[in-house]
């Protein structure tokens, strides 16, 4: 009896030794030598500063960059701790309503774009943290962008034509660009674009001032 409890703990000793530490231990070092950027995170360094992941969207605020899809992650959307959808199905009113406001948002924000919103502009994705968005969606807002940073449109489009990535594998998903290496890129070629006027405070006794929005990753 002994001599059997005796070889259980050795092989329970042994198995956590091997998959416990050695084997995690073996992973983390050789993907640390083979894929030294994807096994931390394929985190984006600008000037010095990290500035987020390839694999983790951001809200960009500033009309000058190009801006994400809805999110549902968090309170206020794009919260890396809180992933995940907004669970509503296409008979929700309350999702008919945000899909509504965020159309009307859009044309308001962008009214000399062409052409009907791109759906990827209207809809959430399941993770509320997809770092893409179509080349259309993004090629949408390229009239808003350039007004905002007072160059042609003209001289914005090849920068994201050079920001679009191809189908994984040739044949796997669709054509997308990754929106914070594409903003990073615009900077690269034109500048930081003007930050947005802060709102007046309110007046005494009048409704409490709006809350001030997040700063731009790049800024």
């Amino acid at each position: 009896m002994v001599q059997v409890i005796l070889i259980a703990l050795r092989a329970t000793v042994f198995t956590l030794v091997l998959t416990g530490l050695l084997y995690p231990l073996a992973m983390t070092g050789i993907a640390q030598v083979l894929f030294p950027g994807k096994a931390n995170g394929s985190l984006v360094e600008e000037n010095g500063k990290i500035v987020g992941s390839e694999l983790i969207g951001q809200n960009f605020a500033n009309p000058g960059y190009f801006q994400l899809r809805p999110s549902a992650a968090g309170q206020n959307g794009y919260d890396p701790t809180a992933s995940g959808g907004s669970n509503l199905g296409p008979t929700s009113n309350k999702l008919k309503d945000r899909v509504a406001q965020d159309l009307e948002r859009l044309r308001k924000e962008n009214p000399q774009a062409s052409g009907a919103v791109p759906d990827d502009l209207l809809t959430a994705s399941a993770s509320g943290l997809d770092p893409h968005l179509s080349p259309a969606a993004a090629a949408w807002q390229i009239p808003r962008i350039a007004a905002w940073r007072h160059v042609a449109p003209e001289r914005i489009k090849p920068v994201l034509e050079g920001a679009v990535e191809s189908r994984d594998l040739g044949f796997l998903g669709e054509p997308r660009v990754n929106v914070l290496l594409l903003n990073i890129a615009l900077d690269r070629h034109f500048g930081q674009p003007p930050a947005p006027p802060t709102p007046p405070p309110a007046s005494s006794g009048g409704a409490a001032p709006a809350p001030a929005a997040a700063a731009d990753p790049l800024h």
